[in-house]
């Protein structure tokens, strides 16, 4: 009504995940997860990992399981004052803790070079997310992980969002940990 022969013009397409982030699926039961997350901080090589949780309460629990497993890690969500947050960005942006554990507060916004991994703890809620969530890795045309740990209860989340980013998932499957 206002102008004549508007053009859109977009850089990309909304919800479009990042083309240098590899993604999977590990299918777990709900009470393995941090024993899975555990096992993939120490038996692989990943550097710099942001693992996404859906409640504060969440990852505070995961926080306290890490460090007894003598990961370094700091938490971030809504409960923690401007200066707790700060200094756990700090921490892991400078390498001095190799896991930061964050709600959703961190899924939009933040930029920090260099996170190799970002785990999907908890299959975010809305699909949308999923993008926000792994695109805080493979920044830059660097190349990037992202893993995201599904229950039974999330499949149907999960098919969510490969309609949403158009290509199904692959799936990993490690029968110690497996729902299946």
């Amino acid at each position: 009504r206002i102008t004549k022969e508007a053009v859109w013009v977009e850089a990309s397409p909304q919800a479009t995940a990042a083309t240098t982030v590899e993604q999977s699926v590990y299918s777990v039961r709900t009470d393995r997860k941090p024993a899975l997350l555990i096992e993939l901080l120490q038996q692989t090589h990943w550097e710099q990992v942001l693992v996404f949780t859906a409640r504060k309460t969440g990852a505070d629990t995961l926080l306290t399981r890490l460090h007894a497993a003598g990961i370094s890690a700091e938490v971030l969500h809504g409960d923690k004052d401007m200066k707790q947050r700060r200094r756990a960005l700090e921490e892991f942006a400078n390498g001095k803790v190799q896991v930061l554990v964050a709600t959703d507060v961190a899924q939009r916004g933040l930029d920090i070079e260099g996170i190799s991994h970002v785990v999907n703890y908890d299959v975010p809620r809305n699909p949308e997310d999923y993008v926000h969530r792994i695109g805080r890795t493979g920044r830059a045309g660097a190349e990037g992980t992202a893993v995201t740990f599904m229950t039974g209860g999330e499949l149907a989340a999960i098919h969510d969002i490969e309609r949403m980013i158009g290509f199904k998932l692959p799936r990993v499957s490690l029968p110690e940990f497996d729902y299946e």
